[in-house]
């Protein structure tokens, strides 16, 4: 290495970064992608990305391209039957058609909303799901480091 060069950021624990990325089932169905000309950007450890797939940027130079397969226990998890719940169907508003399949917004105590997603329909009762939609999936995480700050 000559004195005029220095070596390349590497991205660590405490780096904001600008990466570009796709995430997609196996299968090769699409789930989520920079658009071109888009960077997400965000400071490791902030919360915007799942911590094991900042962990998988750890150490990752500028301008670095990679490609991962995540496991769902370093992903989105396996599904948790105790996270499934039948619902009474009086707390649905009337005018609401639902359908399976259909996620629906939910109002937790602390004023967040979480996603449930029907997977049944009965006289009074819907069963909803709360599970993460990817949940038990293996997806292909591929990224570029674009600038590490």
């Amino acid at each position: 290495m000559s004195e005029n060069t220095k070596p390349l950021a590497r991205v660590t624990e405490t780096s904001q970064i600008a990466i570009s990325y796709s995430m997609r089932l196996m299968d090769e169905t699409e789930i989520d992608k920079t658009e071109v000309d888009e960077l997400f950007e965000f400071k490791i450890g902030d919360g915007s990305l799942i911590p094991n797939l900042e962990s998988l940027l750890i150490g990752l130079e500028e301008g670095t391209s990679a490609k991962f397969f995540v496991p769902p226990e370093d992903g989105f998890g396996y599904p948790d039957p105790a996270n499934i719940y039948d619902l009474d169907k009086t707390e649905f508003p009337d005018d609401m058609t639902l359908k399976v399949g259909d996620v629906v917004g939910f109002d937790t105590p602390t004023g967040d909303q979480i996603p449930g997603t029907v997977v049944a329909l009965h006289d009074d009762k819907i069963k909803v799901d709360f599970n993460h939609p990817l949940a038990g999936e293996t997806f292909i995480f591929e990224t570029k480091i674009e600038k590490i700050s």
